[in-house]
């Protein structure tokens, strides 16, 4: 069977910073370790008055086209990942596509063009489509663009404020990738939830505390499904473990559960018996809460242990760098955590090719979906030829008036007019409006 996967991936940041830090925490009145080491995050992604998820989105997917050399009539689908949309009929892939169009001189009339929507983990969905699609032989020899844009802007003073974040992902779906094969495999643990949602409303309504525990129960569902048809899954099994980062405290948690699970029954498990005991078994209990407050204590005991902490810091932690620096991206945070991993991989001159990657995805409302990812030969080069670290390292570092003004002029609510912090160069910006109160973008050389 011929391999479907991830045959390139590239990135592109909002053209702002927030230091978190610097600039966040001090006007706030925090200590700055609130969000360094509470949160993980050391600065936030911002658009600039130019830019949007049109622009982002539209900006990642020319880069990844220039690079790998393709033209309009080798893209048969494109597909948009956002919850950050702002048309109920018209898909944010239209926009995108006739952008594309302006610097090809070709048109995509004959690529299937759509929109998906399930909070965060609508990019993997959209991925997941277009792994069918090429399985399904209807690609005709083409591939897939996939597009993970959002802006993760948040109401004034509310708490997921500091976790804010813009900025886009684009991913070349084909066969016989160059990055990473997808697995046949697939895990999902869903629920109707309402942790967070956007009720015809641009701000999210969020209720953290229910949020991470939803977050934590989805995950835990979709890898007991996907081990039961892929297997037990074992600490060692992995190189590394993507999840879906809204911030990186939120990992650090489900790092702990995942590995939990995966060592009961193990010589792992067994090893770590005499420093912490065995992990605490539900029929040994006569109540829930009984078994529930032991489990805490256990996990309490097991996160300290050298075993475990050596394990997170080699899988989980090198997936969390680029977040750390950019905060939420939404639909896009679990594939820059994949870039991340890989990054660390390619920068610590790992041997990866043919190791294997357990990707968590997670969308509020509620689903999760895990499965495994095969590394493949070309991931060095497709991960070399980014160019996310001087994206990063150029980005305007904003003042706190600087921030007023840019969070004004992304909320849909205010008419605000601010000119612009940084100069667009060889990308596309948002240009008016049209006669029906269409966006309009232009491409800027």
């Amino acid at each position: 069977m011929t391999a479907v996967g991830i045959d390139a991936i590239e990135i592109w940041t909002g053209n702002l910073k927030l230091d978190l830090p610097g600039t966040f925490a001090p006007a706030q009145g925090e200590d700055p370790e609130k969000y360094t080491k509470g949160l993980g995050l050391n600065a936030s992604s911002f658009p600039d008055s130019y830019e949007d998820i049109v622009t982002m989105g539209a900006n990642a997917a020319h880069r990844l086209m220039e690079r790998k050399g393709l033209e309009p009539d080798d893209i048969g689908r494109i597909d948009v990942a956002t919850e950050s949309a702002f048309d109920n009929s018209k898909p944010v892939s239209t926009y995108v596509a006739g952008c594309l169009e302006q610097v090809y001189g070709e048109d995509f009339h004959h690529a299937n063009k759509g929109e998906r929507k399930f909070a965060c983990i609508a990019g993997t969905q959209s991925l997941d489509d277009a792994y069918n699609w090429i399985r399904a032989g209807r690609n005709r020899g083409r591939s897939a663009l996939v597009i993970a844009t959002d802006t993760a802007l948040y109401a004034r003073g509310d708490a997921g404020e500091a976790t804010q974040g813009a900025g886009a992902v684009a991913m070349l779906i084909s066969e016989d990738p160059d990055l990473v094969e997808l697995s046949t495999e697939q895990g999902y643990g869903s629920a109707d939830e309402t942790d967070f949602l956007k009720p015809n409303q641009q701000f999210p309504s969020v209720d953290g505390k229910r949020s991470v525990q939803v977050y934590l129960a989805r995950m835990r569902e979709a890898l007991a499904d996907f081990e039961s048809v892929a297997g037990d899954s074992h600490p060692d099994q992995y190189a590394y473990i993507p999840f879906h980062t809204p911030f990186p405290g939120m990992v650090r948690k489900a790092g702990l559960l995942v590995y939990r699970h995966m060592i009961r029954d193990t010589s792992i498990e067994d090893d770590l018996a005499e420093e912490i005991g065995r992990q605490p078994r539900a029929e040994a209990f006569d109540d829930d809460e009984a078994f529930h407050n032991a489990l805490r204590e256990y996990m309490d005991k097991l996160k300290e242990t050298d075993t475990y902490q050596e394990w997170y810091e080699a899988t989980i932690d090198p997936t969390l760098t680029l977040s750390r620096e950019v905060g939420n991206w939404y639909t896009g945070s679990v594939h820059v955590a994949r870039v991340s991993a890989l990054k660390h991989g390619l920068e610590n001159d790992l041997d990866l090719t043919g190791s294997k990657l357990l990707v968590g995805s997670y969308g509020s409302g509620a689903q999760a979906e895990g499965h495994a990812e095969t590394i493949q030969d070309g991931w060095e080069a497709e991960i070399e030829a980014l160019n996310v670290d001087e994206q990063l390292e150029s980005r305007y570092d904003m003042s706190w008036d600087d921030y007023e003004e840019i969070h004004d002029v992304h909320n849909h609510d205010m008419d605000v007019d601010v000119e612009e912090f940084t100069s667009p160069e060889s990308e596309f910006v948002f240009d008016g409006w049209g006669r029906m109160g269409e966006r309009k973008y232009r491409y800027v050389e």
